[in-house]
């Protein structure tokens, strides 16, 4: 799921670490950065993260490496769409509804997510591995059951009974819909779309 919401503070941390090489003592020692992707080319990543229809319509944003964001698209259909993240392996452009985007959030703030707000993220590039238990692990542990999920959609903020429905197990079979992050607040959905 680090591809999905944990990619928002991986990619505050990849911009932090960039700066801290670039005027760090190894800076001499550091390889040469690539060069930043165009405005044209993140909105072309961030569109894949979503069924055309919606991307088409939705806000495109970027994160910056102070953490905050920057609209590059101003969209009409309540959806947002971020690009890859390049310090993450794979493909993980993520594209949420209004509700989603609380829930991320209140993730990233470590609040309690907003009651009653059911809302829908799509990641159908698929996105990098992350702890099925730990909403917070940052690298694979034995005790934190890393998985992996190709192309996928995430229901979030819904009712405890409605995960009740889903496998929960910590190393669950990731071909078929399960609950990442069972029992904590930011339990939510996995879907599965490939």
């Amino acid at each position: 799921m680090r591809g999905s919401t944990a990619w928002m503070a991986v990619w505050v941390a990849a911009g932090a670490l960039c700066a801290s090489a670039a005027f760090g003592d190894d800076a001499a020692k550091a390889p040469a950065p690539k060069p930043a992707p165009s405005d044209a080319e993140l909105i072309k990543s961030a569109m894949r993260a979503a069924p055309a229809a919606v991307a088409r319509h939705a806000t495109i944003v970027a994160m910056e490496a102070s953490g905050g964001m920057r609209t590059l698209r101003k969209g009409t259909n309540g959806f947002t769409c971020m690009p890859d993240n390049p310090a993450t392996p794979g493909p993980d452009p993520m594209c949420m509804d209004g509700a989603a985007m609380e829930w991320v959030h209140a993730w990233v703030a470590h609040k309690p997510p907003p009651a009653g707000r059911v809302g829908l993220m799509y990641m159908l590039e698929g996105g990098t591995d992350a702890s099925n238990t730990d909403p917070y692990a940052d690298k694979p542990a034995p005790q934190n059951h890393w998985v992996s999920t190709g192309p996928h959609l995430m229901i979030v903020g819904a009712d405890a009974a409605f995960y009740d429905q889903y496998p929960k197990a910590a190393d669950p079979d990731t071909h078929v819909p399960y609950v990442m992050w069972a029992g904590t607040p930011y339990q939510h959905l996995m879907a599965p779309v490939k």
